[in-house]
């Protein structure tokens, strides 16, 4: 896609505009370089997602940015639609202009030669750049991140000055490249300022891969090296302070943003460092949007918002990518306002509003293996700290037990996830799980623990084309002859796909009724019981 508009020399210019974020301003380092009067330094934000897809951002200039002479905040742009920055009209089309003047011209990476080239001298102008930011030299510690950018600037253009660098790529785009992989995220910065990007995953310094709209495609960005990749990587985990090295080459982390980082590194992953970051959404989803999206119905919602409401113990269960995570954001949603929520997570992923929450996050051991605090120490913790719900991020080992007992002991109401798939599975892993607490129990009693325990199970999946359903929601009705019994409430039935990778269906009630509602009708509340009858079929869950 290409940007095109006159100057203030009346020139007419193209800029390509690569998959990726690029700013619109007065200052020399934007990709669409305006000067009229009234444009700021960074003044407006290009996304391009892909497919001819593109969308702009006002960054809070006064005189802001305006699509057909509207003044917008952030919009979609359409291959017909004028942009108007300060007193420039810019205007976007797919095929390349016959003339083209681009001052800041993409680096060539649409081959193999190319590419590598560009690597190679971005990777040089790399080490050389840190050799002149040595510390011994410059105390770039005590520099803001705006000097210390413009530091390295300067340096670059020094460097690239003295490289032979004809034919391998544009100057302006180099210095780009390597400012952002020696004080940012690298290519990963264009990533994750991509709101289709749901996860990404770089295997080694060269291979990345990308989800988007649930499926997998390789991406065209790449580090200069395993050097600089591990850079970025230090960057991340370290202000929270957490390592990773030799002696702990695994590492859970997360972005400022919200998104997990999971890294592993060399010799335990043998293609070079591997690192993998789920995104999630920059705006909070609320329970209309699971609705919208299918993902569960309206009687769904309401039945799971009365099981909040009257402290139902609630477990989400799901394999990997279904959605557990969000579905559980949103759940901890419905918790009242004027209740205390606690929430345990080994890296912070839950985002509340509410106004009493006390988050607390697992710390890894130190160098000398000292001073770790697991996710078991905290539900123990959490219980001195007066709350009215806990909500654990995950269980997966031996801090079930307490998450049972602190269910079982007063905080009805309490919520986590689970890796399982199914309810039946779910309570076959919380088994295992107790047992890997060290307390020697017997099953007949870990089995009545958990029927006393948990009351609903909400199982999610996620298809083939990157639906996420609820499949099931199950009641927890206690214990016959030794074993956990269950029972459905309401079910997801698939029906045949309507297009490739989409799945149509219905959820479809099992006729059974919750035993709290049995409980509330007999103390004379008003309860509507049409939801759970048989008959009840509701569609709408069709992608």
């Amino acid at each position: 896609m290409w940007a095109t508009f006159r100057n203030a020399a009346g020139v007419d210019v193209a800029i390509e505009l690569p998959v990726g974020v690029h700013e619109i301003g007065s200052d020399h380092e934007c990709r669409v370089r305006i000067t009229d009067a009234g444009v700021q330094r960074r003044h407006a934000r290009l996304i391009r997602a892909g497919a001819g897809a593109l969308r702009v951002i006002d960054l809070g200039a006064p005189r802001g940015i305006r699509i057909n002479d509207e003044r917008v905040v952030s919009a979609d742009v359409q291959r017909a639609d004028v942009l108007r920055v300060g007193d420039t009209d810019i205007r976007f089309r797919i095929e390349a202009p016959r003339v083209i003047v681009d001052p800041v011209a993409p680096a060539r990476l649409d081959s193999k030669v190319d590419d590598a080239a560009f690597r190679a001298a971005a990777r040089r102008m790399h080490q050389r750049l840190i050799a002149q930011l040595d510390l011994r030299r410059r105390d770039v510690s005590s520099m803001s991140d705006r000097d210390l950018r413009d530091l390295a600037a300067d340096l670059l253009r020094s460097i690239i000055g003295e490289e032979n660098i004809a034919g391998i790529a544009d100057p302006e785009t180099l210095r780009r490249f390597v400012l952002d992989e020696a004080l940012g995220l690298g290519p990963l910065e264009a990533l994750l300022a991509d709101d289709s990007v749901r996860e990404i995953m770089i295997n080694g310094a060269d291979t990345i891969f990308v989800e988007r709209g649930g499926y997998i495609e390789r991406a065209v960005h790449t580090f200069s090296s395993e050097s600089a990749l591990r850079g970025i990587v230090d960057r991340i985990v370290s202000p929270l302070g957490r390592r990773i090295d030799d002696a702990s080459p695994m590492v859970d982390a997360r972005l400022p943003d919200g998104s997990r980082v999971n890294v592993v590194i060399p010799p335990l992953a043998l293609c070079g460092t591997a690192v993998t970051i789920r995104r999630f959404g920059r705006r909070r989803l609320t329970s209309e949007d699971l609705v919208a999206s299918g993902t569960l119905d309206r009687a769904m919602l309401e039945f799971l918002a009365a099981c909040v409401r009257h402290r139902r113990n609630l477990l989400v269960s799901g394999g990997t990518g279904s959605g557990k995570t969000t579905l559980l954001n949103v759940l901890s949603s419905l918790i009242p306002h004027h209740e205390r929520v606690i929430t345990i997570e080994d890296s912070a992923e839950l985002s509340f509003d509410h106004p009493n929450l006390v988050a607390l996050e697992t710390r890894p051991q130190n160098i000398e293996g000292r001073g770790e605090v697991t996710i078991r120490d905290l539900v123990r913790n959490a219980l001195r700290m007066r709350p009215d719900r806990i909500v654990v991020g995950e269980c997966r080992g031996g801090e079930t037990l307490d998450m049972l007992q602190a269910m079982n002991t007063g905080h009805d109401g309490s919520l986590s996830t689970v890796h399982a798939n199914s309810p039946r599975e779910t309570l076959s892993r919380l088994e295992v799980m107790v047992l890997m607490s060290g307390v020697e129990l017997p099953i007949h009693a870990i089995r009545e623990q958990i029927a006393a325990s948990i009351h609903i199970i909400v199982h999610q999946a996620r298809f083939a084309g990157g639906q996420r359903r609820i499949t099931r929601i199950t009641e927890v009705t206690g214990v016959v002859a030794g074993t956990v019994q269950t029972q459905d409430i309401f079910r997801f039935q698939a029906g045949p796909n309507i297009a490739p990778g989409a799945t149509d269906g219905a959820f479809v009630a099992q006729g059974h009724v919750p035993q709290f509602y049995e409980e509330l009708a007999r103390n004379g509340a008003v309860v509507d019981l049409r939801p759970f009858a048989t008959e009840t079929v509701r569609a709408g869950a069709g992608s």
